[in-house]
């Protein structure tokens, strides 16, 4: 079996209140808690888009299902080797408005510097903790909102890829296959971001 992606976008105030190592269990529970019934699971299995547990009170997550992708990571894998690929035949203006807006997203610039490494500076539970998988993404609140404002940059711009996605990614193994299918999700991330840059959240990618 691949490895799936659970993206969830938080509010950082709560998980302040929660101690670090309680907070990506704090997360899981929140996103599936105990107790629901067969309807329930049910209804949160077949939801698309952001879904919410009724259980929270005040809200302060929610998890993203994508559209594009069945849950996999290896969809968003490919689209940062895809990227890692063009971005050298890219205007430096747009490479640096897509650098920033997907680095650590689907892309790591320096994979040395991940924060998923340390659980985002110490907010996070760090990889070597093996109570708990390497979360596959760590977006604070203040990064998200540079992610948005980089993407309203880049977003106008995104035809101007086509050229360097034919050369870089068309027919190439474990890339996009189509420039629709790489713009869709970085369209769907670029939804997600701009949420929770919106609520003043950040996000988190669990396994």
């Amino acid at each position: 079996m691949g490895l799936n992606l659970t993206l969830c976008m938080a509010d950082w105030g709560h998980l302040r209140e929660i101690p670090v190592k309680d907070r990506i269990r704090a997360l899981n529970e929140a996103i599936w808690p105990t107790g629901l019934d067969h309807d329930d699971y049910g209804t949160l299995g077949l939801a698309e888009g952001w879904v919410w547990s009724r259980n929270q009170d005040p809200a302060w997550c929610a998890e993203y299902r994508f559209f594009c992708t069945s849950g996999s990571y290896k969809a968003q894998s490919r689209a940062g080797d895809g990227w890692d690929g063009m971005r050298v035949l890219v205007h430096t203006s747009l490479r640096d408005a897509m650098d920033r807006f997907l680095n650590g997203l689907i892309w790591d610039e320096d994979p040395a510097n991940d924060p998923t490494l340390t659980g985002g500076g110490g907010f996070f539970p760090p990889a070597t903790d093996r109570r708990w998988p390497n979360l596959l993404l760590v977006c604070s609140p203040e990064a998200a909102t540079g992610k948005a404002d980089a993407w309203g940059r880049a977003a106008p711009r995104l035809e101007e890829l086509r050229s360097a996605f034919a050369a870089e990614c068309e027919g190439w193994a474990g890339r996009p296959d189509t420039f629709e299918e790489f713009t869709t999700l970085v369209h769907e991330r670029s939804d997600v971001v701009t949420e929770a840059a919106g609520r003043g959240w950040g996000l988190v990618g669990l396994p």
